[in-house]
């Protein structure tokens, strides 16, 4: 048996809720692979038929417009599971998944996660909490795009990262450090403003004191000042 892969398995926070026999069921029925920089594990309308738990690396979930521009939906670090709402009945898939750093996968056929999630409540509760939590992600997003402006959607994003990822700074009250390795460009798309935007808004918080950056990470210095 691979005890590589049930380690990988355990350590999943969403995983922990199942029995250690069910650990090892998963094990056997997932497939864990080194998928390489820049590679595209599905595109919008391939058939959605498997859900991923990403263990090492980063996962960049997008979605291209009519007019062929690039909108960013998530990037994923370890620890993160994709392709969920194939549990929800979506067939086909609305998104694209691009592997943006070397990183190792684990794909479970839909129809395998649904029979564990059929087998343990507490495992169904935390995918369907999963799923909850993402629809909002949307939802949170689309009411940005109407209700505030591009500097605002911008600051929005730095304290959501800060809240999801941020860890906190030793001996400093209401600081944090986001260890994340996003462009300009990047966030552009992710927050659907353009790339002179966020380097203006990054440019005015740190003549402010706000934030700290320098392309690898984001040193948060005042949560509140980001709420304004």
């Amino acid at each position: 048996m691979d005890k590589t892969k049930i380690w990988y398995l355990e350590n999943f926070s969403m995983l922990q809720v199942l029995e250690p026999e069910e650990i090892k069921m998963m094990d056997s029925l997932a497939i864990m692979s080194d998928v390489p920089k820049k590679q595209v594990l599905y595109f919008s309308e391939d058939s959605a038929n498997s859900v991923f738990l990403l263990k090492k690396g980063k996962v960049k979930i997008s979605k291209i417009s009519h007019d062929g521009r690039e909108m960013i939906m998530a990037i994923l670090g370890p620890g993160e599971v994709f392709g969920e709402l194939s549990i929800s009945g979506q067939e086909k898939r609305e998104e694209i998944a691009e592997v943006t750093e070397d990183a190792v996968i684990c794909k479970v056929k839909i129809e395998d996660f649904e029979n564990m999630m059929a087998k343990n409540p507490k495992f169904n509760f935390e995918v369907t909490k999963l799923i909850g939590f993402r629809l909002k992600k949307v939802q949170n997003r689309l009411q940005n795009l109407v209700f505030k402006t591009s500097e605002q959607r911008v600051k929005s994003f730095i304290l959501e990262m800060a809240e999801e990822l941020g860890r906190s700074i030793a001996g400093e009250e209401n600081q944090k450090v986001v260890e994340l390795k996003l462009t300009h460009e990047d966030i552009a798309k992710l927050t659907a403003t353009s790339r002179q935007t966020v380097t203006s808004v990054f440019s005015d918080l740190e003549k402010e004191g706000t934030i700290k950056y320098d392309r690898r990470r984001i040193y948060i210095k005042d949560q509140e000042a980001l709420k304004k």
